[in-house]
């Protein structure tokens, strides 16, 4: 099926580039715009984004005569750029070299290249070369050597980038005319390049990083219904993971806004066990098992301590005092202040987050049971996981939205802490025999009761955002994915049709309408319409949500791409970009759409 994407002008019309290590979103006018090195977390060395005017940009500037036209080499993260005038044509292929070396380890280098590709003529162009280390926080000066650029800023502290190219430095740097008569490149890199290269050299990083996608999307399966966008969505999910450690991204970016003008503006450049369990499961459910036991290594490397509780999030490299600070300096996105590094959710209570978790270990378990390695380890973590939740599942919590003003006892909350039991008694089940199942039946019964007593408003008919409440959210939808209840269960075909009715608003869901922090929400959140579309499909309404599932994903950027929130006049995208629970969301649904083909 065609769709016809949002062409405002206004959009997040972004590609993302990377290499599993760090990434760099490219606008569709061919400007890098955002990138931080040497990885996901670091200080940007473009932030376009975020200041228009101060935060730093690599552009192709051609005159207007040129028409554009950008899409991915198929089944790769290479973005490619056409540029042509019917006289004159180029294409830019940017992308981070990522493969696997003769010794089986991957070559991830803290670096984007940029290969100009000559098609005809002699194209005429000039390139804004203004890279802004440190997130442009001090001058940054750009000096010419005989083999690179280098970029230098001294402030406090003192960062360098170096920039290699065939091209003439001095044009490039003094935007002068540059005449493209065969084949060139820009290589910008965090580290100074011990051995030279040349374009023959580029060339060839460019054929294996090309080689390395093909391969790993050989390894995705294969679907009858919306194949292009899972797989998109898988490349993208992937490249949100952080090879080192296992983590994964909840997104690239810093503090995008939900909605224009205002200050809902987070960092989202770490790791949520929630967001990333979702991702995992996702992968397992794809057959990606190297990923799956790269982030089970990183939970297992963030828990030494068996009654050590888990964080909402960590650091990527596992840090877990993430400091929320302001960048003053930059006017932010849309002239959306503050812009925010780091993240002050950190140290909230969610108790969400272990039956999230212990769903992800419980699936890869039955997919992957065959590899029993790290099984004992994994088994700590249940026991431990259930010796938690029993502690903690009463008391009230931030919930799946971190609140961040009163606890209360939100029924998302609740229902994870019945799933957190239930998993651990299946995994008991799987690798014990069932001999710790016995004694967390009761347990799993007791939270059961108490969310069907307390969460369920009769006056609504719905379960609500918390218990007691009149307030509806969209994440007790989750209800029935989760197993808690059946899709049949006419307290939760209750459930899906109240929540339509009261948080849909021109084919888009809000979160929940109550007012938060902040205010009311203003903006979609684009998982929670996924959400309502894959619910509705499971309560018998299956044309209406194909129909809606089609209509949600004409609203993504001209490359297949979402970010958090969309605006629900406009549809434009806002929020981080790209969004990893977004993503992981379209592939749920079109997945569990052509899991009914086969049935």
């Amino acid at each position: 099926m065609n769709y016809k994407f949002s062409s405002n002008l206004e959009n997040l019309n972004y590609g993302i580039i990377g290499n599993c290590k760090s990434a760099a979103l490219i606008n569709n006018d061919s400007s890098i715009d955002w990138c931080c090195l040497p990885q996901f977390d670091s200080p940007s060395i473009f932030a376009n984004i975020l200041d228009d005017n101060i935060g730093g940009k690599f552009k192709i500037q051609c005159d207007p005569s040129y028409v554009l036209n950008q899409e991915y080499c198929k089944k790769t993260s290479i973005l490619k750029t056409n540029f042509s005038n019917k006289i004159n044509e180029f294409t830019v292929y940017d992308f981070m070299p990522r493969y696997k070396k003769d010794n089986n380890f991957f070559y991830s280098p803290p670096e984007i290249i940029r290969l100009f590709k000559l098609i005809k003529g002699k194209p005429i162009f000039k390139l804004i070369y203004d890279p802004r280390l440190l997130y442009s926080n001090g001058i940054t000066n750009n000096y010419i050597k005989k083999n690179f650029i280098v970029s230098v800023v001294n402030n406090k502290n003192h960062e360098t980038l170096y920039t290699y190219t065939d091209f003439n430095k001095k044009k490039l740097l003094e935007c002068k005319e540059i005449t493209l008569e065969k084949d060139h490149f820009v290589n910008i890199s965090y580290h100074e390049k011990i051995y030279s290269f040349d374009i023959n050299d580029i060339l060839f990083e460019l054929e294996k990083t090309k080689v390395y996608w093909r391969n790993w999307c050989s390894k995705t399966p294969s679907y009858n219904l919306y194949n292009d966008q899972i797989l998109r969505s898988a490349i993208t999910l992937k490249l949100l993971t952080f090879e080192k450690t296992g983590a994964v991204l909840a997104a690239a970016t810093t503090s995008i806004p939900e909605t224009i003008g205002e200050v809902r503006n987070w960092d989202y450049r770490f790791c949520w066990i929630r967001d990333s369990s979702m991702v995992i499961k996702i992968f397992t459910r794809l057959g990606h098992k190297k990923i799956v036991k790269n982030f089970i290594s990183y939970i297992l490397n963030l828990i030494p301590d068996k009654n050590e509780k888990l964080q909402i999030m960590y650091g990527i490299d596992g840090q877990k005092d993430l400091e929320e600070k302001t960048l003053n300096h930059l006017k932010g996105y849309k002239k959306s202040k503050p812009v925010r590094i780091g993240n002050a959710a950190f140290f909230q209570k969610q108790n969400d987050i272990y039956g999230i978790l212990m769903d992800a270990i419980h699936y890869q378990i039955i997919k992957f049971n065959d590899d029993n390695e790290k099984h004992e380890e994994l088994w700590s973590i249940v026991k431990s996981i259930v010796w938690v939740v029993a502690k903690n599942w009463k008391l009230p919590d931030k919930g799946i939205w971190e609140f961040r003003n009163e606890d209360k006892h939100f029924t998302f909350s609740k229902v994870l802490c019945w799933v957190a039991i239930d998993r651990a008694i299946k995994v008991s089940d799987l690798i014990q025999n069932g001999i710790s199942a016995k004694k967390w039946k009761p347990l799993r019964d007791e939270i059961f009761n108490d969310i069907m007593k307390n969460a369920w408003n009769d006056k609504i008919g719905a379960f609500t955002q918390s218990y007691k409440s009149n307030h509806l959210d969209a994440s007790v939808l989750l209800m029935q994915p989760y197993g808690f209840i059946d899709a049949n269960d006419d307290k939760y075909i209750s459930t899906v049709k109240v929540i339509e009715k009261e948080l849909s608003k021109n084919g888009l869901m809000f979160r929940y309408k109550n007012n938060d922090d902040f205010g009311s929400p203003n903006s979609s959140f684009t998982v929670c319409s996924f959400w309502l579309i894959d619910s509705l499909y499971k309560i018998g309404e299956q044309k209406k949500a194909i129909k809606m599932f089609d209509k949600l994903l004409s609203y993504s950027n001209h490359l297949n791409l979402f970010s958090e929130d969309i605006d629900f006049k406009s549809k434009r995208l806002l929020g981080n970009f790209p969004q990893a629970y977004s993503h992981l969301a379209l592939i749920d649904t079109a997945i569990n759409f052509n899991s009914k083909l086969t049935k």
